[in-house]
């Protein structure tokens, strides 16, 4: 994985015309490009929501040539996918329902969380089910399609109830490969432990069958953990870099829900409880600013570049509920990039809010340094921060011919006079160079010297990550 992705093409530059509405001349007019999307250079969206109304939301990697959709509705009585050939054309394709709750009895009450994996050529969707009687009586079931298409649903049947150590309230099940082994990790209220929902691992023996005994290997203890209910859920798996990530989430599905990580080395025997590390802290939480409350429940997916890891997720675009939260309509589907720290560990940021490309600045000369604003809002640049969000921006056109730099974490201020983020924006111009580009403000260009940003007549090249 390369920590530091460039893109191949700059988001545009502006066309050197119009410089007198900055009190600048200029001799030779830059060269004019459009600006590319996210969507158009990794094939991450930028569009907000992906899909709404869907929560626990998973897609498929792409898989000839499509990716695949699914997530609990919010009536919770249907199985439902959706397909395309990018990542953003998932927001308008037609739904297929592949499986709908009997009338009554076993499997009649609440259906939660889908997930599709291809198994050994075939397709298998992992679900939780209730039954009419108790709609909270949730067990884990798989169904199975030959059918290459798994929006056919004439190929899918019920294969089997998968059956764990204990019978419980079990929900979430995700499975992953890894060296020639098939795991399967799951939620569920083991016996005697006073929690709601603790995640474990086993081997699996077939697609649809356990091969060894479950291991526990989290349970909520901490106070990020067991906010409204005790519940660790959600699991979801991507291995990079040497290690074996796995997220969960945890906590009442309000805005207190949030994200966890546990990490185990690539080589380690993952069905001892020893082998995961548990992050002290959560590592993706609601943001007022952003106005993104509750995000979890997640899986992983790969953009259309083929490398780009994408963060799924739901999340509430408002604070208050009325009434239960899980009757609450409004967890929608969400995809940002996933960026990484050097050392080969996630990097998570904030659930970004609405608007266009989201970009990182970096001097062309020195790509593991990025610009950001820092706790007091100066701009400044500094080595591979760890704090994400304080080094993206938006660039938004202007009437004029000029753009403005949006904080992503603080959606309200931009890059402003004086070099500090603030309500009132300062206007630039890219100018493209052969390096990468600079950018032109009143009174010269912005210079960057150490740490320091400042205006200078001699502006720093600047490049995009």
């Amino acid at each position: 994985m390369s920590f530091h992705l460039r893109r191949r093409t700059l988001l545009g530059a502006a066309a050197g015309t119009g410089l007198a509405g900055l009190g600048l001349a200029s001799s030779s007019p830059a060269t004019a490009a459009q600006p590319r999307s996210d969507a158009e250079i990794y094939g991450v969206p930028t569009v907000q929501p992906l899909v709404t109304q869907r929560a626990d939301p998973f897609i498929t990697p792409r898989t000839d040539g499509r990716y695949y959709f699914t997530g609990s509705v919010p009536e919770y009585d249907r199985i439902a996918l959706r397909g395309a050939s990018t990542l953003a054309g998932l927001s308008g394709a037609a739904e297929s329902v592949i499986w709908r709750r009997p009338a009554s009895g076993k499997m009649a009450g609440h259906v939660w969380a889908p997930e599709l994996h291809r198994v050994d050529g075939r397709w298998y969707v992992y679900f939780a089910a209730g039954d009419s009687d108790d709609v909270f009586r949730i067990r884990t079931y798989v169904l199975e399609s030959p059918l290459a298409d798994p929006l056919d649903a004439s190929g899918w049947q019920l294969k089997a109830q998968l059956m764990t150590e204990w019978d419980g309230f079990t929900l979430d099940a995700t499975t992953f490969a890894h060296r020639g082994r098939r795991y399967l990790v799951w939620a569920q209220s083991e016996p005697e432990i006073a929690v709601n929902t603790s995640l474990y691992i086993a081997r699996m023996g077939t697609p649809w069958s356990l091969a060894s005994k479950p291991t526990r290997i989290t349970t909520p203890t901490r106070d990020w953990e067991i906010q409204g209910f005790r519940v660790n859920e959600g699991p979801a798996v991507l291995i990079r870099n040497g290690r074996v990530f796995l997220t969960f989430s945890a906590s009442a599905t309000d805005a207190r829900y949030c994200m966890g990580l546990l990490t185990a080395d690539a080589d380690a025997d993952l069905l001892r409880r020893e082998s995961w590390v548990k992050t002290p802290d959560p590592i993706f939480v609601t943001n007022a600013s952003t106005e993104r409350f509750g995000p979890g429940h997640n899986s992983f997916t790969v953009a259309e570049d083929g490398r780009t890891d994408v963060l799924v997720y739901h999340a509430r675009d408002y604070r208050d509920i009325t009434g239960d939260p899980l009757y609450d309509p409004n967890r929608h589907a969400r995809v940002q990039r996933l960026y990484w720290h050097p050392d080969g560990t996630p990097l998570f940021g904030v659930p970004v809010g609405d608007g266009g490309p989201i970009v990182r600045i970096t001097p062309a000369d020195r790509p593991d340094d990025y610009v950001r604003h820092s706790a007091g809002g100066t701009i400044v640049v500094q080595r591979a921060p760890r704090d994400l969000a304080a080094t993206q921006f938006r660039f938004e056109a202007q009437a004029d011919g000029t753009e403005v730099l949006r904080s992503v974490d603080q959606p309200a201020q931009f890059i402003g006079p004086g070099l500090r983020l603030g309500t009132t924006p300062l206007a630039v111009r890219r100018e493209v160079v052969r390096a990468g580009f600079k950018l032109r403000v009143e009174g010269g260009y912005l210079r960057i010297a150490g740490s320091t940003v400042s205006v200078g007549s001699a502006g720093t090249v600047l490049r995009l990550s």
